[in-house]
């Protein structure tokens, strides 16, 4: 007969219980980054059932590991780690753990988790799309664009950060323009938000995309293109400036007004007329 000693079944016993607990905590999956405008979100796969939960520990690499307090024992798959990620030069990781839900313990030591790839926030944030608006001079000699940085997730002392509050005098505007209606394509970068273009046909139409422009980040060094906006084309026939449908209606229009004018011209005549000859034939015959 084969006989187990105390401490060889209380070893089993362990491993077959952390092995089961490990198991009952899935890894999670596909951790990725996504920022925009320094709007950092941390996400990840699969959804937890009822039986855990994620905590995520995020460190610059080489620091000390901390933790977002929105996204402890937490049943979400997405943690916003935007006001958490301080240092922008810094290089992060972070770290997803399956764990217990939010009330319950467990005797594992260490729980099954998931590295993310490294993340820099002022390299590797996407840079959305500027807004701006342009202005032809009376000469048309001049157009000028006018770009307004975009906002970013930071705040300091209580004022929102634009990305040329954290970029300085790196940020820089591509400009990409062209003739309205042709494909050929003109590069314009400016180190300013007023941008002067002397170099277009006077009373021609062009259209416009901005977008920024970091020289410095190599991988990442251009930001969503903006709205395409065209100046006004001075030598434009009507039927450039206005539609088919627009000129039809129109057309509609004027036709019905001038048959309204005509028929209410020949029902007034009628009425005249009528007028008239019952004026006539209510006279009496003069005595010869």
């Amino acid at each position: 007969m084969v006989t187990i000693s105390l401490p060889v079944a209380l070893l089993t016993v362990f491993f077959l219980f952390t092995h089961s607990a490990s198991g009952s905590y899935p890894r999670a999956q596909n951790v990725t980054w996504k920022s925009t405008n320094f709007k950092t979100i941390l996400s990840w796969e699969p959804k937890p059932s009822a039986d855990y939960s994620y905590t995520v520990e995020f460190s610059a690499v080489g620091a000390d590991k901390q933790r977002n307090p929105h996204c402890i024992r937490s049943i979400v798959t997405v943690c916003d780690l935007s006001i958490s990620l301080t240092d922008l030069n810094a290089v992060y990781t972070a770290d997803v753990l399956s764990e217990p839900p939010l009330g319950a313990t467990s005797s594992l030591i260490e729980f099954p988790h998931t590295s993310s790839p490294r993340f820099c926030p002022y390299k590797d944030t996407d840079i959305g799309r500027p807004d701006f608006k342009l202005k032809v001079s009376e000469d048309k000699k001049k157009t000028t664009l006018y770009v307004t940085d975009p906002l970013t997730a930071l705040f300091k002392d209580d004022r929102q950060l634009n990305i040329r509050d954290i970029f300085s005098h790196q940020l820089q505007y591509k400009v990409t323009y062209r003739k309205n209606k042709s494909t050929g394509k003109k590069v314009h970068i400016s180190q300013t938000n007023v941008i002067e273009l002397t170099d277009l046909d006077r009373g021609e139409s062009y259209c416009f995309n901005i977008q920024a422009y970091i020289p410095n980040r190599i991988q990442n060094e251009l930001g969503e293109l903006s709205q395409t906006q065209c100046s006004n084309d001075d030598n434009q026939s009507i039927f450039e400036v206005y539609s088919v449908g627009v000129i039809a209606a129109a057309i509609f229009l004027i036709l019905l007004l001038i048959g309204l004018i005509i028929a209410v011209t020949v029902v007034c005549c009628k009425r005249r007329k009528k007028a008239l000859k019952s004026g006539k034939e209510g006279v009496p015959l003069r005595d010869v």
